[in-house]
């Protein structure tokens, strides 16, 4: 039913450019763009209207420009030089300097359009330029080469149909992510296999979100019916993604050009004004209207004193007869503009010259600055927005992301708890840690019967529930190999927490080997190597919080294995040592460590026969793919036994407490952003010094806004403010802090946005309060920013969250961090720095010293 199913707005391809065959749907000619990418502002026809244009829209460069044509129009007291040198200059250096740029991203444009590319043609490989591909064309990527459009996947030289891809100049994340090729055509491994291919593939319309994509293929063999699979986005590679550790691959292009997600994510960046340059118009108006003032006063008064005949045709200065008899308003007109030109000067030109030099040099000071360079990577400060360097100086808030940017995003595994024991990757003897031990019960001897049974499977879960992916080679990219005694593995995932759990196990005693032909191969403890067949994955995905595998071992059991959050696992668990998990998972999460929950349940052949239609038909969907999914996955993973529990650690950057402590006494008030367990971000923040021992934590939870409506609890939490509002004081930090916490990420948020317009005051004043809050809540943050960003902040990220970009950027200034995630940040950001720690000094000495500079400049200019 859900092949048949009709597709609104939607695109068919043939890949190949092949016709269809007989018996198929009749072809519809169809419009795609080529595969040129624009990102330049200006074209060598508009540079000078279109520059101009924009320029003359400050209000400054308007006003001068009208001053100078008087001055050409009318016989004026001062000379047109004195007003049109200085604008001309300021015009000149700042369309050299946006020309300068827009070339730099003419000549970036060329080099991606003309970058050579290997397409398949008449069975043979022929190269030619990447703005030349069209949809339809098959492509054939090589290894650490960038994909040059949208693709889907169809073949890999790895036998599994696999290739890794890291995203990083998409979004900013260098870890390996698995793509899988389509199943009909995953054997097709030349390119005459490929040629041959007769398929059509039915897909949306382009559409920007990264992490998005349904569509489906329809492979024909001979005049049969075609073969349908469903497509998603682990089928889809992306332009400007990059292909490790995979010799080659072939894909179908389905976007090319503008209409690639990269390109369709591109936004122009949003000029923004400093509140110096907002306070220099303002000062600006202000002095215009007392400009008009004294040129309309004295003209009153000329007429008032010519009034008199011999006054008005004084000996020495006889008028001509053509000026005795021009219009009385013409000549007030024309005396009235003399007079704004002879008043000109209370206005200063000058000024503007000054601190457009006074940023553009601070800019370099600021990139010359040894003390922020980072001496492991090599890389400074980046300046990508020059006119706002004196803001920095003027920061309220700062909004920052936990892991990657207060953390290393480096996961080191520390425990798990099976059924109430607790084992540890290694035991520690006199001092030493002796890494060869394959662990140890730190609460009571090990179980024995049922328990070691579920022990087994335990080990078994974590070795089969992930992604990760194994390379036996020592120079892969970017992953950190294992220094083990049993099996050297290198293991690559899209996610650290996997690679340290797939570690952490194999130091416990099971290995896991490799994903081949669909069997999983683990190693146990005894040496002996188990095979599993791999039959679905249930893919992890932010609002469920969980993922799933189905596995079938060679016994014939079939096994699902579930790991996830705690909120996400408990409620689906029927038996299992739940409190005593419970216990150890909320003591490591007051420890600062990241915890996941495992559990399992046993299928009977029949219940995986329904489970497979289910999610056959799921899976085909067009329409509310995702949805389908969902609930599907919804009705398979209940009725769970849980296993126990495990524990990685994230450790804080170096000097990441220090900065946060800095940045609280000079009165600017922190926001920490995670999506971690209350307990375990409360923890990090007591670690980082964003809560002290005598700070008092106020809690906005689901719970509470169940038991009473949203305006009681922000009642309640504001009495509480201003009963201790006269004991706070700066020394304290925080006397005050907030902790946002909810079961279900969507839950809270549903709650918060039919009342929001209502209590948005109530809202922001409560917040002002604060001088450190943390929201565990992704999706009610946006909210929450979009609101409090009406002051001066600044949003410290190192993965480029894209929704957050949005809502955020013309609102407040993007501080990057030029991280081991990626660079997508730094160049998307006004500004960027090495590690956190660079943001003391960022903010505290380099922003402080731009805005005393150019106050005291705009002072000296209209007050002195």
């Amino acid at each position: 039913c859900a092949g048949e199913e009709n597709w609104v707005d939607s695109r068919t391809i043939y890949v190949g450019h092949r016709e269809p065959p007989p018996g198929a749907e009749a072809y519809i000619p169809q419009r795609f763009p080529d595969n040129r990418i624009v990102s330049s502002k200006y074209t060598f026809w508009n540079f000078v209207p279109k520059n101009l244009f924009e320029q003359f829209r400050r209000i400054a460069n308007f006003y001068f420009l009208i001053i100078f044509l008087v001055q050409l129009i009318i016989d004026t007291p001062t000379s047109p030089v004195t007003s049109g040198l200085p604008l001309l200059f300021v015009i000149t250096v700042t369309a050299i300097k946006q020309g300068y740029e827009d070339w730099l991203r003419h000549k970036a444009d060329n080099a991606i359009n003309q970058y050579p590319v290997h397409f398949i043609q008449h069975g043979k490989l022929v190269r030619k330029q990447s703005r030349k591909l069209r949809v339809g064309d098959i492509v054939m990527v090589k290894e650490d080469e960038t994909f040059p459009c949208d693709l889907i996947f169809l073949s890999s030289s790895r036998g599994d149909g696999t290739c890794f891809v890291t995203t990083t100049s998409l979004d900013g994340e260098s870890s390996h992510k698995t793509y899988y090729a389509v199943q009909d055509t995953k054997a097709f491994h030349n390119e005459q296999e490929i040629d041959a291919l007769h398929a059509t593939i039915e897909c949306e319309q382009p559409q920007p979100d990264l992490y998005k994509f349904v569509g489906r293929i329809n492979v024909y063999h001979d005049r049969n019916e075609p073969i349908a699979r469903p497509l998603g986005s682990e089928n889809l590679l992306l332009r400007g993604a990059t292909l490790k550790n995979t010799e080659r691959i072939f894909g179908v292009a389905i976007y090319t050009g503008m209409e690639t997600k990269m390109a369709l994510n591109y936004q122009a960046k949003s000029q923004k004004r400093s509140a110096v340059e907002k306070s220099m118009n303002v000062f600006l108006i202000v002095y215009l209207c007392i400009l008009i003032s004294k040129a309309l006063i004295n003209t009153v008064l000329k007429y008032v004193w010519q009034s008199e005949p011999f006054r008005d045709e004084p000996w020495y200065n006889q008028k001509t007869e053509p000026e005795r008899k021009r219009n009385l308003f013409l000549r007030a007109f024309t005396d009235f503009l003399a007079f704004m030109v002879l008043f000109n000067y209370i206005i200063p030109v000058s000024m503007y010259v000054t601190v457009e030099m006074q940023k553009f040099l601070g800019s370099y000071f600021l990139t010359w600055d040894e003390e922020m360079f980072d001496e492991d990577t090599g890389l400074g400060p980046l300046v990508n927005t020059s006119d706002l360097n004196e803001e920095l100086g003027q920061i309220e808030y700062v909004f920052t992301d936990k892991t990657g940017t207060l953390t290393e995003n480096n996961m080191e595994f520390i425990e798990c708890c099976i059924e109430g024991h607790v084992y540890v990757p290694h035991v520690i003897c006199n001092g030493q840690i002796l890494h060869d031990c394959t662990g140890i019960d730190m609460i009571d001897s090990s179980p024995g019967g049922s328990g070691k049974e579920r022990e087994e499977l335990f080990f078994r879960a974590l070795c089969l529930c992930h992604t990760v992916q194994v390379k036996d080679d020592d120079s892969v990219d970017g992953v950190r190999k294992s220094q083990l005694s049993r099996r050297s593995c290198i293991y690559i995932s899209s996610s650290p927490d996997e690679v340290a759990l797939v570690e952490g196990i194999q130091r416990l005693g099971y290995t896991y080997l490799r994903l081949k032909d669909n069997f999983m191969e683990i190693l146990n403890r005894e040496n002996n190597i188990e095979k599993f067949e791999l039959l679905e994955v249930l893919s992890f995905d932010s609002v469920r919080r969980r993922m799933s595998v189905i596995v079938k071992s060679s016994t014939g059991d079939i096994f699902l294995f579930c790991k996830g959050a705690d909120s996400s696992i408990f409620p689906r668990v029927k038996e299992g040592k739940i409190e005593q998990v419970r216990s150890r998972v909320e003591r490591n999460a007051v420890e600062g460590l990241r915890t996941l929950c495992v559990a399992y349940k046993k299928l009977t052949a029949e219940e995986y026969s329904n489970v497979q239609k289910l999610l056959q038909n799921a899976k085909l969907a067009l329409q509310d793919r995702d949805k389908k999914l969902a609930e599907v996955y919804e009705k398979i993973e209940r009725d769970l036994i849980l296993l126990g529990a495990t524990a990685v650690e994230d450790r804080l950057q170096e000097k990441a407490a220090d900065t946060i402590e800095a940045l609280q006494k000079a009165g600017i008030k922190v926001w920490v952003l995670t999506g971690d367990k209350m307990e375990t971000a409360a923890a990090t923040c007591y670690a980082c010094k964003l809560f002290r021992r005598n700070t008092q934590i106020l809690e906005l939870t689901t719970k509470k806004i169940e038991e009473q409506s949203l305006h009681d609890v922000l009642f309640d939490l504001s009495k509480t403010v201003l009963r201790h509002n006269g004991s706070l004081t700066r020394d304290t930090f925080s006397g005050l802090c907030y902790l946002y916490k909810t079961d279900d990420r969507q839950q809270l948020s549903l709650h918060f946005k039919p009342h929001w317009s209502n209590q948005e005051h109530l809202y922001i004043q409560l917040n002002k309060s604060y001088f450190s809050v943390i929201c565990t809540t992704f999706n009610l943050s946006s909210i929450v920013l979009a609101s409090m960003i009406k002051h001066v902040c600044i949003l410290v990220i190192e993965l480029y969250i894209l929704f957050i970009h949005f809502i955020l950027k013309p609102l407040c200034y993007i501080m990057g961090i030029i991280g081991k995630e990626g660079r997508q940040a730094a160049r998307n950001s006004d500004y960027a720095i090495p590690k956190f720690k660079h943001l003391k000094k960022m903010l505290l000495v380099h922003g402080h010293f731009y805005y005393v500079r150019i106050s005291e400049l705009v002072q000296y200019f209209f007050y002195k």
